[in-house]
């Protein structure tokens, strides 16, 4: 069957297409090229592109999909050529960006939790993340503090205390993935890859993603009248609802 070019299918990366920074498992890599034989399709992921490469297989992942998303779609990748860059620095500037900083730092550093260890501040071209069990954390460390926040609410506080303190500095904070918050200027959401995908005129575009709860950083693109959107549980049920999608559940 032909090729279906006018309909896009738009998939975030942790949660949705892996556990959250595992490495994409051997059936979703088959799957995907499966479905990409059927219809166009892009990822968008609020992590940057060599921590998206880690997980889904390899450097040559913007060559493997019709676009690829980093940062949320600030640095834009499609048919493996680049064909956007925004600048977190440029767009803030340097006394914004050390007040959100310094802020989040002395907010981490009352915060009592199961463990913490290294890079609570991750500077990536577009935007900031912010990690109260510090990136650096094992596997297990990682599992640890979900569970915790799950309990505890740590990330869902941290983010009504930010929009508090910046409350008119035109910032946007959402919770990302299984331990961190993501910072950006309002609009420099996922909401932002939609841009390129409109120039290229699709008739249908259906993103899937499992933070689509108002706060997680799905929910915009989710929402967005321009997307269909579909909320999954985990690789296994994208996999079930997007093959009831376009393949008749086959």
């Amino acid at each position: 069957m032909q090729r279906d070019t006018q309909t896009i299918l738009i998939f975030d990366v942790d949660g949705t297409l892996t556990a959250p920074r595992k490495r994409v498992e051997p059936d979703m890599e088959a799957f995907l090229q499966k479905l990409k034989s059927k219809v166009k399709v892009a990822l968008v992921g609020g992590s940057d592109l060599v921590k998206i490469a880690e997980q889904m297989g390899g450097d040559d992942v913007i060559d493997k999909f019709d676009y690829v998303f980093a940062e949320n779609g600030l640095v834009a990748y499609k048919d493996g050529k680049q064909i956007g860059q925004q600048n977190l620095l440029k767009h803030m500037g340097e006394e914004v960006l050390q007040r959100v900083i310094n802020f989040s730092l002395q907010y981490m550093s009352q915060l009592t939790l199961p463990a913490k260890r290294g890079t609570f501040v991750e500077f990536r071209s577009s935007m900031l993340n912010l990690c109260p069990v510090g990136r650096s954390c094992s596997q297990a460390e990682r599992d640890e503090f979900a569970a915790y926040d799950k309990e505890h609410n740590v990330r869902q506080k941290f983010k009504a205390a930010l929009e508090k303190e910046f409350a008119n500095c035109g910032l946007q904070f959402a919770i990302g993935g299984q331990i961190s918050l993501d910072v950006f200027p309002v609009g420099w959401n996922k909401t932002y890859c939609l841009k390129f995908l409109e120039t290229d005129g699709y008739n249908a575009m259906h993103f899937f993603g499992d933070k689509t709860a108002e706060g997680g950083n799905d929910h915009e693109i989710f929402a967005d009248e321009r997307t269909i959107g579909h909320t999954v549980t985990s690789p296994a049920d994208t996999i079930k609802q997007v093959s009831d999608l376009v393949f008749n559940g086959q």
